[in-house]
């Protein structure tokens, strides 16, 4: 009775809910464009030379900008040696079937994309408006985001890595600019020798910036503290480090103590509601020694030091009440080889996959991790919060793909 059933509804056109999900691979070449970042400050390259021989062994068609590794100290050589197409202007490498960029494109360097295009970047909210999303819209293009993408367990891999990166990079910048007396700061060794009092690191936020930042502030010997309004992130920090750290609750008092003994300051708070919260106070930066540090990696997203103002890899400090300011949003650009293979090992498999699945929109259909960090998609926004903080309409994703397939 149930193979009858099942025969009647096959004729009828009636399928089981499991029939909608596709999972037949292709032997589909893929066209991946590397254009070269057009932000002065960003130095990163989303593929090296070794990513992109995998890719091309494995049936794909890569074309790279030329020009386009070179901060990283990956040559155009390099890239061709790969089986890389090397294109000498911007527009032959915007027409590729999947766009990958480590800054978001341009207005102008959006129009060069064909329609219906895929674009993998960083978003960077705070710095976009409603004309973006108009431009990707207009020009049907399938944008994800480094932001919001997500891996098979949840987590998010970019965000991950750059916050490690970041999380090792702001100690290393802080021992620089503490033991220079030329730029102002104190003369010290960051950490501590035999005799000496160890310096005092201050860190507020307790996610993987301040665990990496931790970890080699305590390998050099400093002593540390972090703040955090979520006990659990101090908790997990805690466990994380397998040391005993000092840890506190953000409050006005015992965190104003802290910052007057305080050698160093990280500012290390993750965004809420698309603004990182100001914690540190203005009268509580002019109540510190001076020749202290401080780097607010929360810059990008506000800032979480009243004092803060954004600067520039060219131009990076600023002192006010004798106080150092670091305040560059894109910390991991200056270590940016070590970055761009990060970024190389987390998208080599996921354009691997793309190809194996026939093109972006396959794989935004069988997999929910990859989903989640699209945007946009065929003329329409599809990110509640883009939509809310643009005053724009938007459609679910699910929906859209459940019309078209």
């Amino acid at each position: 009775m149930g193979a009858k059933m099942a025969e009647i509804s096959k004729e009828a056109g009636i399928y089981p809910k499991e029939a909608l999900a596709r999972v037949k691979t292709s032997d589909h070449s893929v066209l991946v464009g590397l254009p070269k970042e057009s932000e002065l400050q960003e130095k990163r390259v989303v593929l090296t030379p070794e990513a992109v021989a995998l890719l091309v062994n494995n049936n794909q068609r890569v074309m790279v900008e030329s020009g386009a590794g070179k901060p990283s100290k990956f040559t155009d050589k390099e890239y061709a040696d790969a089986g890389a197409k090397v294109v000498y202007s911007a527009k032959e490498a915007f027409e590729a079937e999947v766009v990958l960029k480590v800054e978001p494109p341009s207005e102008e360097e959006i129009d060069y994309m064909k329609p219906g295009s895929c674009l993998i970047s960083a978003l960077q909210l705070g710095k976009q408006n409603a004309d973006y999303i108009h431009t990707l819209n207009r020009k049907k293009i399938t944008a994800v985001s480094f932001e919001h993408l997500e891996d098979k367990v949840g987590g998010m891999p970019v965000v991950r890595a750059m916050s490690e990166i970041a999380g090792s990079t702001v100690m290393l910048i802080a021992a620089e600019y503490l033991s220079s007396s030329k730029s102002g700061g104190k003369g010290l060794i960051l950490g501590g020798i035999t005799g000496v009092p160890p310096t005092n690191v201050v860190i507020i936020g307790a996610g993987t910036v301040a665990e990496y930042a931790a970890r080699t502030g305590l390998g050099l010997g400093a002593n540390i503290k972090i703040f955090d309004n979520h006990l659990y992130k101090l908790r997990r920090v805690k466990q994380l480090l397998g040391q005993q750290v000092y840890t506190s609750t953000i409050d006005n008092y015992t965190l104003g103590e802290a910052l007057k003994e305080a050698d160093v300051v990280i500012g290390a708070l993750r965004a809420e509601k698309g603004r990182a919260k100001v914690v540190v106070s203005e009268e509580m930066v002019a109540a510190m020694m001076p020749g202290s540090i401080m780097i607010d990696v929360s810059i990008d997203q506000g800032g979480c030091f009243e004092t803060s103002r954004m600067t520039t890899h060219d131009h990076p400090v600023f002192t006010l009440y004798d106080v150092i300011h670091y305040c560059v949003p894109n910390i991991a650009s200056r270590v940016c080889r070590t970055a761009s293979v990060s970024l190389s090992n987390i998208f080599t498999p996921i354009l691997l996959q793309m190809a194996d699945h026939g093109g972006a929109e396959e794989m935004i259909f069988n997999y929910k991790w990859f989903m989640k960090g699209v945007y946009t998609y065929r003329g329409s926004l599809t990110n509640a919060h883009l939509a809310r903080k643009f005053q724009m309409n938007h459609k679910e994703l699910q929906l859209l793909l459940a019309a078209r397939y």
